[in-house]
């Protein structure tokens, strides 16, 4: 019997049906038991049981000891004497299929992940122009996070970027890229999208990269919901790379972001530009901070930068020699030391140490 499913007795087919498309939804497996023997065996180390009322009958007169995770299941409302069964068996709560599908795919998925060691975090990467960098920052701040020995997913919510795959030299791995991923609303165990996505492991860390592809798709915002907010719940640090304009998909992670980070050079115009992407976080109660990179052509400090912007420094960043020509050979911006890396460090330490937003 696999420790690692939760266990589920399910006579009713129509409920069982419904209990397998969430299952499958969450990217996880449920093990079926044919009886409330079989049921025993599994009782005490399964990390979740699925019950329909006639089972959770059967569970509760055979007297089985009390755990946590038991999930009593209807096909439509809960009726009242399905309460009193749960009651008996010891249940932690009553759900009704389909309204509650959400909650049960959220559930299945925090079942079968176990409880997560570290504590997730979200940040915004955004561009306070067009060409400021990033895509670029975002991916040295997953590679900042790696070596520091944590599980990142870097986010591509940029379909017009190009593909964020090719800021890290990955357009050739296998795995699947925003297109090819088919998820709704709801939640989805990240291990499923570690097996799923193209990425590179170090130790236990692991840094996953969904990105788009050289097609003109448009994102779900529900399926972007799922991604980062599954990814945040099993402990992942996730760095999500948008666009200047504003989308529904990039709103989405805005809201949950416990970290918004504005990437912009040392430019006047730049300035300009970065001031009206401001303003609008000012219109929706956001706040952010400010990386600026140099060269700086007109001598501008980047102290000088954010006072102008209007946006709190985290960090000025010199430019970096090769940085560009290391980019077009297909080099990931992974270097462990230097102006990048530095900022990227700075960074991953203060994502780690803001309040969660959630």
């Amino acid at each position: 019997m696999d420790r690692a499913r939760p266990l589920a007795l399910v006579d009713n087919d129509d409920l069982l049906d419904d209990l397998l498309k969430v299952a499958a939804a969450a990217g996880c497996d449920v093990e079926r038991v044919a009886d409330v023997a079989a049921m025993r065996a599994g009782w005490a180390h399964a990390p979740m049981v699925l019950l329909d009322e006639q089972a959770a009958q059967s569970c509760g007169e055979a007297g089985l000891p009390r755990r946590p995770g038991v999930v009593v299941l209807a096909a439509g409302p809960p009726p009242p004497r399905l309460f009193e069964h749960a009651v008996a068996v010891g249940a932690e709560r009553v759900v009704g299929l389909p309204d509650g599908e959400d909650w049960l795919a959220g559930a299945i998925a925090d079942a079968v992940e176990g409880p997560a060691k570290d504590t997730g975090r979200i940040m915004a990467v955004i561009g306070g122009r067009g060409g400021a960098g990033a895509s670029v920052f975002a991916a040295a701040v997953g590679y900042a996070a790696l070596r520091r020995g944590r599980r990142v997913l870097l986010v591509d919510c940029d379909p017009m970027a190009g593909g964020l795959d090719l800021v890290l030299g990955a357009e050739r791995m296998d795995g699947l890229r925003w297109p090819e991923l088919k998820l709704s609303a709801g939640r989805v165990a990240a291990s499923s999208l570690h097996t799923a996505l193209p990425g590179s492991q170090r130790g236990q860390s692991r840094l996953t990269i969904l990105s788009c592809d050289r097609g003109n798709v448009d994102l779900d915002p529900q399926a972007v919901a799922t991604v980062v907010s599954s990814a945040k719940r099993s402990g992942e640090l996730v760095v999500c790379d948008l666009p200047r304009h504003r989308t529904e998909p990039s709103g989405v992670v805005l809201d949950r972001a416990d970290l918004i980070v504005v990437v912009m050079p040392a430019e006047l115009r730049a300035c300009a530009a970065a001031r009206r992407l401001v303003e609008r976080f000012i219109e929706e109660g956001r706040e952010a901070q400010l990386v600026v990179r140099g060269p700086a052509p007109g001598g501008l400090r980047a102290d000088e930068v954010a006072s102008t912007v209007g946006l709190n420094l985290l960090t000025g960043m010199p430019a970096e020699p090769g940085l560009a020509m290391s980019l077009e050979a297909g080099r990931p911006p992974a270097r462990p030391r230097g102006p990048l890396a530095d900022a990227a460090d700075l960074a991953v330490e203060v994502l780690c140490g803001v309040p969660d937003a959630a």
